[in-house]
């Protein structure tokens, strides 16, 4: 037989011995139990909330039990360990067992769940859940849900620390599934965290004298002069920006002012131009020769002679 094949025939022989005992100890308080094949034989670790039951006056109801157990499922040397569970309040299958036949009593589906989860709550579960599937109250089925406190749906932590059982309530409309998960009080879960008080903690070697220096010289204060005062900046911008702009106000008007002085001034220099004589003009033309040496001079006065005759020709 190949390996999967294997797994999947233990898996089935469980599921099989665990409905075996749910019939046969359900009124110990059937709770679970626990299957390892040793060289001895088969080991069966029972949990129960009555032990007494499970074992009978004499031994002779687990004998009984464990004889039925090895011809029907051809287990060899089948070895039977009762325990006694310590809180009911928190063992699922136990929850999920009395909630059904509480169902099944008659008791109103909401005042035996809510009654059911505030008894799990109590006992010190940190989350509990239980569903109740099927015909609760009419002939159309519907789902029930109660939760309280913190509860795993997926993952790891829901598979090896939530605690899940399943019961069945018969009913005159049909069958109500009941379905409770339970987290115990000493669960840890991953995302649990733990604040200590107290603790000293060691200083840390930040390698050396001179890295220390260096950090302490980052750490000081600058004085106060080396500070940059922003707010003198800030006024010492405005007045420059203030002082630039009258500057140029200045320089437009200035301009505008001798614009209008050399308009001015040419207007009279016409009307004097048209006022001044031929005589005046030839006077201005003339040049003066008082600095000029003699030499230079008599040339300068024939040319200027030559070029006046020339002229009165000309004309």
């Amino acid at each position: 037989m190949a390996d999967e094949h294997q797994f999947i025939e233990d898996g089935l022989q469980k599921s099989q011995i665990d409905e075996f005992f749910a019939d046969e100890l359900g009124r110990a308080g059937y709770g679970g139990m626990e299957v390892a094949k040793t060289p001895m034989g088969t080991q069966i670790v029972l949990k129960a909330e009555k032990p007494g039951m499970v074992i009978g006056k004499g031994g002779k109801n687990i004998r009984k039990v464990t004889r039925e157990l090895g011809e029907r499922f051809d287990l060899d040397d089948p070895q039977i360990d009762v325990q006694e569970v310590d809180e009911p309040d928190l063992n699922a299958r136990i929850v999920a067992d009395r909630l059904a036949n509480a169902l099944e009593r008659g008791w109103y589906f909401r005042k035996a769940g809510h009654t059911t989860i505030d008894r799990i709550m109590d006992a010190g579960a940190l989350g509990a859940e239980i569903v109740l599937s099927g015909k609760v109250t009419g002939a159309r089925s519907r789902v029930e849900k109660f939760n309280r406190g913190y509860i795993k749906h997926n993952g790891e932590p829901a598979q090896t620390i939530v605690d899940e059982g399943q019961g069945v309530a018969v009913m005159k409309l049909g069958t109500i599934g009941v379905t409770v998960k339970i987290i115990p009080p000493d669960a840890e879960l991953p995302d649990d965290f733990l604040i200590q008080e107290g603790v000293e903690i060691e200083a840390v070697d930040q390698g050396g004298a001179e890295e220390e220096e260096g950090l302490e010289e980052l750490l000081e204060e600058p004085e106060p002069d080396e500070v940059p005062d922003v707010a003198d900046e800030l006024v010492e911008d405005a007045a420059g920006e203030a002082a630039a702009a009258a500057d140029a106000a200045e320089e437009v008007v200035d301009e505008e002012v001798v614009e209008e002085v050399v308009e001015e001034a040419t207007a009279g220099d016409d009307a004097d131009a048209d006022e001044s004589t031929p005589a005046d003009d030839e006077a201005e033309s003339a040049p003066e020769f008082d600095d000029l040496d003699e030499d230079v001079e008599a040339e300068a006065a024939s040319l200027v002679a030559e070029m006046e005759s020339d002229e009165e020709e000309d004309e």
